[in-house]
């Protein structure tokens, strides 16, 4: 008996939280008002257009992923350029071809690099010592962009392809099995540097 009058019970709470589910589901999201003071960012751009100016900073920007510009990534610090006018220095990838470049694009005065930033570097790409790789998964982690591949307690590789070469896999690794070797470009693939 008890557990009939149990079952109707548990019946009858699962109903009414289906229907007030489905009642919440259905109800129609209020539209939002135009306001007339929207957001706008240091440059006096509405919210909406605002979106545009950090993406086509972001498409300048490196994209290492590196968090030397005390961002965790490049479209954060993009925004950070666009919504709170932080220093367009601050990106030791780019250099300062990058820095002359969002000056020209924002209208605004190209400083010197960061020093505490660090200094531009050749371009990398992280290899993994296979043997003394002893798969603890910790670079997989703090591998911005899923270039590492490997499962726990088995050898690790790079995928250089997707590797940006941002050095944030060999603090935590263990058994130092990481180094950074520099690119080497095929002669089809070479091209003059930018100018500085």
């Amino acid at each position: 008996m008890t557990t009939a009058i149990a079952f109707v019970l548990f019946s009858l709470i699962a109903a009414v939280a289906g229907g007030s589910l489905a009642w919440l589901s259905a109800r129609k999201p209020k539209t939002r008002r135009p306001n007339t003071a929207e957001k706008k960012s240091a440059y006096g751009i509405a919210e909406d257009s605002l979106d545009e100016l950090i993406e086509a900073v972001n498409e300048k920007l490196p994209q290492t992923q590196c968090a030397q510009c005390g961002y965790p990534g490049c479209r954060p610090y993009a925004s950070a350029i666009i919504e709170s006018d932080v220093p367009i220095n601050q990106c030791p990838p780019g250099g300062v071809a990058l820095i002359q470049e969002l000056s020209e694009f924002l209208g605004k005065e190209a400083i010197d690099p960061d020093p505490n930033r660090g200094d531009k570097k050749p371009e990398q790409v992280a290899i993994i010592i296979e043997p003394d790789c002893i798969g603890c998964t910790l670079c997989i982690a703090a591998c911005p962009v899923d270039a590492i591949v490997g499962a726990s307690r088995y050898m690790h590789t790079v995928i250089s392809d997707h590797c940006t070469g941002c050095e944030l896999c060999l603090p935590p690794c263990p058994v130092d099995c990481i180094e950074l070797i520099p690119i080497q470009k095929p002669l089809t693939q070479w091209h003059w540097p930018k100018p500085t």
